[in-house]
């Protein structure tokens, strides 16, 4: 369960800064 958790927690902060560098692209090319 902790290695499953860890290994969620990882994949989310992942995501969450893949989405940000998706915004500042954006906001860079409008």
């Amino acid at each position: 369960m902790g290695a499953i958790g860890g290994l969620g927690g990882v994949t989310g902060a992942v995501l969450v800064l893949f989405i940000l560098l998706v915004i500042i692209s954006k906001t860079i090319l409008l």
